[in-house]
């Protein structure tokens, strides 16, 4: 769920004449008014998103397994350069280590599988200290250990799916 807080604050910078009249041409050949495109260029609707779902782990943890669903459905329906510009920016919102790490390795399979670098923030999340696996069912863990996908696997997590799959 995507949350949206209406507009309350005004925010005014000083530019050149050139830029002004570039940023003008840019804003009416997207066919939208200057503001509307600046803070679509700062902030984009697909950052917003990320944010947004980034919040809900944060605020909903007894629900994260459909966050993660929606987080990973959400990344296969996104170009690469959508994705990109989605995560650059690390969440906002404060996520417990569990939550962190699998929405950092989801960030990097996801950038795997579309062909481009993860960001860099998801660098800094720690592993796990102890491994997490999806299954309680002991007779899967080897099947876990050996086909989770890579960056679960550094982070201690092992899973059966991940971005555009499902079991």
């Amino acid at each position: 769920m995507v949350v949206f807080v209406g507009k309350t604050h005004q925010l005014q910078i000083r530019v050149s004449a050139q830029d002004k009249a570039r940023i003008r041409a840019r804003a009416a050949s997207a066919g939208m008014d200057v503001s509307k495109w600046v803070l679509q260029q700062l902030l984009p609707p697909v950052e917003r998103d990320f944010q947004a779902l980034c919040a809900e782990l944060a605020a909903r943890p007894d629900a994260r397994s459909f966050t993660f669903a929606e987080l990973q459905d959400w990344f296969h329906r996104l170009t690469g350069g959508e994705l990109i510009r989605a995560v650059r920016r690390p969440p906002e919102a404060p996520l417990p280590p569990f939550e962190a790490n699998y929405l950092a390795a989801t960030v990097e399979h996801a950038a795997a599988i579309k062909g481009i670098d993860p960001p860099r923030w998801t660098a800094t999340v720690e592993p796990l200290d102890a491994p997490w696996f999806a299954s309680s069912l002991r007779s899967l863990r080897l099947h876990l250990l050996t086909h989770s996908p890579p960056p679960f696997r550094r982070r201690n997590l092992f899973i059966d799916s991940s971005v555009g799959q499902r079991v």
